[in-house]
């Protein structure tokens, strides 16, 4: 079987663009290990991570609970005075604390008002 010029050079240009992606290949992946080692070192003298975010969210959470607690204090206030009509309104027991509570039955201990 005879080769004619065009499969010759068609064939030398395969191996050459073969040899030339194994190169781009052996290339990246050495220096893949050699970032990796540089960005290791660069690492401690990078700029901390910003706590704005966090903060930002931690804020809105206390204020979501600051309102939800005034809008629960309301409704226990109005659900009294549609039973209660022109009397004080107790103090309201805590939702979610289940220990010592200093108020008890809406009246102040006498121990307390001394």
């Amino acid at each position: 079987m005879e080769l004619n010029y065009f499969q010759v050079t068609k064939f030398i240009k395969n191996a050459q663009m073969t040899s030339y992606l194994w190169r781009k290949y052996a290339d990246y992946v050495s220096t893949k290990w050699e970032r990796t080692i540089l960005w290791d070192m660069i690492e401690p003298y990078r700029r901390p991570r910003s706590f704005t975010p966090l903060v930002t969210i931690y804020v809105c959470a206390f204020y979501t609970g600051v309102i939800g607690a005034a809008i629960t204090e309301q409704l226990y206030k109005e659900k009294y005075w549609e039973n209660h009509p022109g009397e004080v309104v107790p103090i309201m027991k805590p939702m979610f604390y289940g220990g010592p509570w200093r108020v008890m039955g809406g009246d102040v201990p006498r121990f307390v008002e001394e």
